[in-house]
Protein backbone atom coordinates (compact mmCIF):
# COMPACT_ATOMS: atom_id res chain seq x y z
CA UNK A 1 0.00 0.00 0.00
CA UNK A 2 1.16 3.54 -0.67
CA UNK A 3 0.07 6.95 0.63
CA UNK A 4 0.25 9.98 -1.15
CA UNK A 5 1.06 13.16 0.96
CA UNK A 6 -1.21 16.24 0.04
CA UNK A 7 1.52 19.02 -1.55
CA UNK A 8 1.45 21.93 0.46
CA UNK A 9 2.94 25.17 -1.30
CA UNK A 10 4.80 27.40 -0.04
CA UNK A 11 3.47 30.75 0.21
CA UNK A 12 4.31 32.84 -2.39
CA UNK A 13 6.72 35.64 -1.47
CA UNK A 14 6.14 39.00 -1.29
CA UNK A 15 5.65 41.48 -4.77
CA UNK A 16 8.21 43.96 -5.13
CA UNK A 17 7.36 47.67 -3.88
CA UNK A 18 10.19 48.74 -5.94
CA UNK A 19 11.95 47.20 -9.30
CA UNK A 20 15.26 48.53 -10.97
CA UNK A 21 16.03 46.79 -14.28
CA UNK A 22 19.34 48.06 -16.28
CA UNK A 23 19.77 51.23 -14.09
CA UNK A 24 22.74 53.23 -14.66
CA UNK A 25 23.50 56.75 -13.49
CA UNK A 26 26.53 58.61 -15.01
CA UNK A 27 28.17 61.65 -12.30
CA UNK A 28 30.61 63.65 -14.62
CA UNK A 29 32.67 61.49 -16.30
CA UNK A 30 32.05 58.25 -13.53
CA UNK A 31 29.53 55.76 -14.08
CA UNK A 32 28.45 55.17 -10.35
CA UNK A 33 25.77 52.85 -11.51
CA UNK A 34 26.29 50.34 -13.86
CA UNK A 35 23.30 48.27 -15.36
CA UNK A 36 22.47 47.43 -11.70
CA UNK A 37 19.46 44.94 -11.32
CA UNK A 38 17.33 44.58 -8.07
CA UNK A 39 13.79 44.03 -6.51
CA UNK A 40 12.97 46.17 -2.84
CA UNK A 41 10.65 43.38 -1.47
CA UNK A 42 7.53 45.02 0.07
CA UNK A 43 7.20 44.85 3.83
CA UNK A 44 10.69 44.08 3.85
CA UNK A 45 14.18 45.31 5.31
CA UNK A 46 16.58 45.25 2.41
CA UNK A 47 20.34 46.54 3.50
CA UNK A 48 22.07 47.64 0.96
CA UNK A 49 26.23 47.00 1.70
CA UNK A 50 29.66 47.30 0.03
CA UNK A 51 32.88 49.33 -0.68
CA UNK A 52 32.81 53.20 -0.70
CA UNK A 53 32.42 54.56 -4.28
CA UNK A 54 30.43 50.70 -4.62
CA UNK A 55 27.43 53.54 -5.36
CA UNK A 56 25.01 52.72 -2.55
CA UNK A 57 24.29 56.95 -1.81
CA UNK A 58 23.76 57.07 -5.84
CA UNK A 59 21.38 54.44 -5.44
CA UNK A 60 19.29 55.88 -2.92
CA UNK A 61 19.25 59.09 -4.25
CA UNK A 62 18.31 58.09 -8.02
CA UNK A 63 15.17 56.58 -6.15
CA UNK A 64 14.85 59.95 -4.93
CA UNK A 65 14.72 61.19 -8.44
CA UNK A 66 17.74 63.24 -7.64
CA UNK A 67 19.73 62.29 -10.31
CA UNK A 68 19.16 61.23 -14.04
CA UNK A 69 19.41 57.89 -15.19
CA UNK A 70 18.81 55.22 -17.59
CA UNK A 71 16.75 51.64 -17.40
CA UNK A 72 13.73 51.43 -15.62
CA UNK A 73 12.68 51.87 -12.22
CA UNK A 74 8.98 50.79 -11.22
CA UNK A 75 6.90 51.73 -7.99
CA UNK A 76 4.04 49.14 -7.69
CA UNK A 77 2.02 50.59 -5.19
CA UNK A 78 -0.32 52.34 -7.00
CA UNK A 79 1.12 55.94 -6.91
CA UNK A 80 2.38 57.72 -9.47
CA UNK A 81 6.46 57.49 -8.69
CA UNK A 82 8.24 58.83 -11.80
CA UNK A 83 8.40 61.85 -9.40
CA UNK A 84 8.72 61.10 -5.86
CA UNK A 85 6.48 63.09 -3.16
CA UNK A 86 7.74 62.79 0.60
CA UNK A 87 4.40 61.08 1.64
CA UNK A 88 5.46 58.19 -0.31
CA UNK A 89 9.44 58.40 0.53
CA UNK A 90 10.86 59.06 3.53
CA UNK A 91 14.85 60.15 3.23
CA UNK A 92 17.41 59.75 6.12
CA UNK A 93 20.73 61.29 5.02
CA UNK A 94 24.27 60.82 5.81
CA UNK A 95 24.38 63.44 7.99
CA UNK A 96 22.14 66.69 9.19
CA UNK A 97 22.20 69.22 6.50
CA UNK A 98 21.93 72.34 8.75
CA UNK A 99 25.03 72.99 10.29
CA UNK A 100 24.52 71.88 13.98
CA UNK A 101 26.44 74.54 15.56
CA UNK A 102 23.47 77.03 14.44
CA UNK A 103 21.99 78.24 17.13
CA UNK A 104 18.77 76.78 16.85
CA UNK A 105 16.86 73.95 18.52
CA UNK A 106 15.14 70.52 17.92
CA UNK A 107 11.75 72.21 17.41
CA UNK A 108 13.30 74.58 15.13
CA UNK A 109 14.54 72.49 12.54
CA UNK A 110 11.20 69.99 12.79
CA UNK A 111 9.79 73.57 12.07
CA UNK A 112 11.81 74.01 9.06
CA UNK A 113 10.47 70.77 7.68
CA UNK A 114 6.76 70.76 8.60
CA UNK A 115 6.00 74.17 7.56
CA UNK A 116 5.87 76.06 4.82
CA UNK A 117 5.97 79.31 6.70
CA UNK A 118 9.23 81.06 7.36
CA UNK A 119 10.56 79.63 10.80
CA UNK A 120 11.04 83.30 11.92
CA UNK A 121 7.47 83.92 12.31
CA UNK A 122 6.90 81.23 14.70
CA UNK A 123 6.43 77.54 15.09
CA UNK A 124 1.79 77.16 13.71
CA UNK A 125 -0.47 76.52 16.59
CA UNK A 126 -0.77 72.74 16.94
CA UNK A 127 2.39 71.91 15.38
CA UNK A 128 4.07 71.80 18.33
CA UNK A 129 1.95 68.61 19.44
CA UNK A 130 2.50 67.12 16.41
CA UNK A 131 6.53 67.28 16.63
CA UNK A 132 6.17 65.43 19.88
CA UNK A 133 4.37 62.78 18.82
CA UNK A 134 6.70 61.86 16.02
CA UNK A 135 9.62 61.80 18.44
CA UNK A 136 7.52 59.77 20.81
CA UNK A 137 7.02 57.24 17.75
CA UNK A 138 10.66 56.81 17.71
CA UNK A 139 11.55 56.73 21.79
CA UNK A 140 12.60 60.31 21.82
CA UNK A 141 10.16 62.67 23.64
CA UNK A 142 10.86 65.61 25.11
CA UNK A 143 14.01 66.85 23.10
CA UNK A 144 11.96 70.02 21.51
CA UNK A 145 13.76 72.24 23.50
CA UNK A 146 17.27 70.90 23.18
CA UNK A 147 19.81 72.50 21.09
CA UNK A 148 20.87 70.37 17.84
CA UNK A 149 24.33 70.73 18.97
CA UNK A 150 23.49 69.36 22.44
CA UNK A 151 21.97 66.27 21.27
CA UNK A 152 23.67 62.74 20.59
CA UNK A 153 24.50 61.09 17.76
CA UNK A 154 21.64 58.92 18.72
CA UNK A 155 19.06 61.25 19.30
CA UNK A 156 19.69 63.30 16.13
CA UNK A 157 19.19 60.06 13.98
CA UNK A 158 15.82 59.38 16.05
CA UNK A 159 14.74 63.27 15.05
CA UNK A 160 15.67 62.98 11.46
CA UNK A 161 14.29 59.54 11.14
CA UNK A 162 10.74 60.94 12.74
CA UNK A 163 10.63 63.91 10.04
CA UNK A 164 11.18 61.17 7.40
CA UNK A 165 8.19 58.97 8.69
CA UNK A 166 5.24 62.11 8.22
CA UNK A 167 3.52 61.48 6.70
CA UNK A 168 3.39 57.41 6.68
CA UNK A 169 5.92 56.50 3.71
CA UNK A 170 5.42 53.43 2.02
CA UNK A 171 9.58 53.34 1.42
CA UNK A 172 11.85 54.52 4.12
CA UNK A 173 15.62 55.10 2.92
CA UNK A 174 18.52 55.17 5.17
CA UNK A 175 21.85 56.31 4.18
CA UNK A 176 24.14 55.16 6.96
CA UNK A 177 21.16 55.95 9.85
CA UNK A 178 23.49 54.17 12.59
CA UNK A 179 26.54 57.15 11.66
CA UNK A 180 28.02 58.81 14.79
CA UNK A 181 26.01 56.71 17.20
CA UNK A 182 27.91 55.27 19.84
CA UNK A 183 28.21 51.75 20.27
CA UNK A 184 25.92 51.01 23.50
CA UNK A 185 22.96 53.11 21.85
CA UNK A 186 23.21 51.10 17.93
CA UNK A 187 21.63 48.13 19.01
CA UNK A 188 18.35 49.91 20.02
CA UNK A 189 18.35 52.26 16.98
CA UNK A 190 17.87 49.18 14.98
CA UNK A 191 15.72 47.72 16.98
CA UNK A 192 13.48 50.57 16.54
CA UNK A 193 13.66 50.41 12.70
CA UNK A 194 12.81 46.69 13.03
CA UNK A 195 9.51 47.94 15.49
CA UNK A 196 8.80 50.24 12.86
CA UNK A 197 8.85 47.75 9.90
CA UNK A 198 7.26 45.31 12.20
CA UNK A 199 3.89 47.57 13.22
CA UNK A 200 3.05 49.51 10.11
CA UNK A 201 4.70 47.33 7.90
CA UNK A 202 7.04 50.33 6.27
CA UNK A 203 9.51 49.04 3.51
CA UNK A 204 12.76 49.93 4.38
CA UNK A 205 15.68 49.96 2.00
CA UNK A 206 18.61 51.07 4.27
CA UNK A 207 22.74 51.52 4.13
CA UNK A 208 24.58 49.68 6.80
CA UNK A 209 28.24 48.86 7.54
CA UNK A 210 27.43 47.08 10.52
CA UNK A 211 27.30 43.50 9.00
CA UNK A 212 27.81 41.55 12.37
CA UNK A 213 24.44 42.32 13.33
CA UNK A 214 22.80 42.13 9.24
CA UNK A 215 21.70 38.59 10.20
CA UNK A 216 19.43 39.33 13.50
CA UNK A 217 17.91 42.74 11.50
CA UNK A 218 17.37 42.41 7.76
CA UNK A 219 15.25 40.54 5.41
CA UNK A 220 17.34 40.58 2.36
CA UNK A 221 21.41 41.90 1.73
CA UNK A 222 22.10 43.45 -1.65
CA UNK A 223 25.87 43.41 -1.88
CA UNK A 224 26.91 46.04 -4.38
CA UNK A 225 30.34 46.43 -6.24
CA UNK A 226 31.42 48.49 -8.94
CA UNK A 227 27.91 50.04 -9.21
CA UNK A 228 26.19 47.08 -9.72
CA UNK A 229 24.42 44.59 -7.70
CA UNK A 230 27.44 41.72 -6.61
CA UNK A 231 25.13 39.27 -4.84
CA UNK A 232 21.67 39.35 -3.38
CA UNK A 233 19.81 37.08 -1.00
CA UNK A 234 18.89 36.36 2.90
CA UNK A 235 21.72 37.28 5.53
CA UNK A 236 23.00 34.00 5.63
CA UNK A 237 22.96 33.35 2.19
CA UNK A 238 25.10 36.15 1.19
CA UNK A 239 27.52 37.18 4.42
CA UNK A 240 29.42 34.35 4.15
CA UNK A 241 33.00 34.41 4.19
CA UNK A 242 33.55 33.42 1.02
CA UNK A 243 31.00 36.30 -0.08
CA UNK A 244 32.46 39.09 2.26
CA UNK A 245 36.04 38.53 0.99
CA UNK A 246 34.94 38.85 -2.85
CA UNK A 247 33.18 41.94 -2.12
CA UNK A 248 35.51 43.30 0.64
CA UNK A 249 38.83 41.96 0.06
CA UNK A 250 40.52 38.51 1.71
CA UNK A 251 41.98 39.10 4.87
CA UNK A 252 39.43 41.80 5.72
CA UNK A 253 37.37 40.63 8.57
CA UNK A 254 37.84 40.79 12.31
CA UNK A 255 35.35 38.68 13.18
CA UNK A 256 33.54 35.37 12.60
CA UNK A 257 30.32 35.75 10.82
CA UNK A 258 27.71 33.99 12.52
CA UNK A 259 24.12 34.09 13.77
CA UNK A 260 24.23 37.66 15.33
CA UNK A 261 21.24 40.09 16.91
CA UNK A 262 21.41 43.68 17.44
CA UNK A 263 22.19 42.86 21.17
CA UNK A 264 25.22 41.26 19.76
CA UNK A 265 26.96 43.63 17.64
CA UNK A 266 29.79 42.43 15.78
CA UNK A 267 32.39 45.50 14.04
CA UNK A 268 34.49 44.93 11.05
CA UNK A 269 37.22 47.32 9.41
CA UNK A 270 36.22 46.20 5.94
CA UNK A 271 33.21 48.17 6.53
CA UNK A 272 33.64 51.24 5.28
CA UNK A 273 32.66 54.08 3.12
Amino acid sequence: MTFSLPLIEAPPAPPPLVSLRNVSVRRGQSEVLRGLHADVIRGRITAVVGLNGSGKTTLLRTLLNEFPYTGTISFHCGHDHRKPKPEHVGYVPQRLMIDPRLPCTVRDVMGLALQRRPIFLGIRRGLSAKMEQLLEKVGAPGLLDTPIEGLSGGQLQRVLLSLALEPSPELLLLDEPAAGIDFQSLAAFYRLIRDLNETTHITVLMVSHDLGMLPGFADTVLCMKAGSVAAAGMPDEVLTPTGLAELYGPGTLRFPLGDAAPEHIHTANCAHG
